[in-house]
């Protein structure tokens, strides 16, 4: 999802970046864009529309694209995502199986729920049981926070939440820029630490190697993220963390970290500041189909009432 202010600010750089690597994108909001393109959904704009917004961008992609991709990506207008390592965490899982896969926080439902910022994935059997649920009314409008409602719904259709974590345990959705998980400390009081289902980590150790996604990113940021996660390479180098396809953790269980050395074949409305900055995913041998829909960024979104 977008909004028409969105559009050249935001959405165009998601557009020409990381979308092109979609098997499928869809730019949906609130009113349409023939020239973009973008899908106009009919819903007015602003945090308390959020939720139903992404709903009838669910039932659209439901109705004219659930054919044309294996699993469906709900992101915002200012996240990044590495197209070629979600395919590489969804490859060992049934699309036919109600999944879905993102950055998991701990409050508001029993298996948790994941942050609208940082995107979430639901497979086609998700897709198909959510936008059912909201034409027979067994799920309705319960709240402005989008993700929180969304995961609450899920929960209540029996669609199970996986362990987006790599092999190592390091997470691979992350609600903030780079820069903030590589180098910022969180205070034992912000939100974020009591709001995580696994514990937080900082520093380098924070991110996969084969992360997914990352949110607040800026249109010049984009680029940036784009040409050091498609083209530059260091000459000789073969990445340390090379997993295999292995056997996928059972849905809402906790899966227990390999080290490092093991072979394997909400509150307030910003983000906390990044100190100034200075300023590679492998061969996929399975890949999903992926369909997308890009959405804006409303304050509070992923954080809680």
């Amino acid at each position: 999802m977008t909004a028409p202010q969105n559009l050249e600010s935001k959405a165009r750089h998601v557009r020409d970046t990381w979308a092109r690597h979609c098997n499928v994108a869809l730019f949906v909001s609130s009113e349409p864009a023939p020239h973009f393109p973008a899908v106009g959904l009919g819903v007015p704009e602003g945090r308390a529309q959020l939720y139903w917004k992404t709903i009838r961008a669910l039932q659209f992609v439901q109705r004219h694209h659930r054919a044309h991709a294996d699993w469906f990506l709900k992101a915002d207008d200012d996240t990044f995502v590495v197209l070629d390592n979600l395919r590489w965490l969804l490859a060992t899982h049934s699309p036919q199986r109600p999944l879905y896969f993102g950055k998991r926080f701990r409050p508001f439902a029993r298996q948790g729920y994941m942050s609208g910022g940082a995107g979430y994935v639901l497979s086609r059997a998700a897709l198909a049981r959510v936008a059912t649920a909201f034409t027979r009314g067994t799920c309705g409008h319960s709240g402005p926070e989008e993700d929180v409602a969304l995961g609450q719904c899920l929960e209540r259709l029996g669609v199970a939440v996986g362990d987006s974590r790599d092999t190592w345990g390091r997470e691979t959705f992350h609600p903030f820029p780079p820069e903030i998980h590589l180098t910022h400390h969180f205070a034992r009081d912000f939100w974020y630490r009591r709001y995580c289902w696994y514990p937080v980590v900082e520093g380098p150790r924070c991110c996969s190697d084969l992360a997914v996604s990352f949110h607040y990113v800026s249109g010049e940021e984009m680029y940036t993220l784009e040409y050091l996660s498609q083209r530059l390479r260091p000459y000789g180098y073969s990445p340390r963390y090379q997993p295999g396809l292995s056997p996928p953790a059972p849905p809402n269980a906790t899966r227990t970290p390999e080290p490092p050395n093991a072979t394997r074949s909400h509150p307030g409305p910003h983000a906390p500041k990044p100190p100034k900055p200075s300023r590679t995913p492998p061969a996929v041998k399975a890949a999903p189909d992926l369909g997308v829909s890009s959405g804006g960024v409303h304050p509070g979104e992923g954080r809680p009432p």
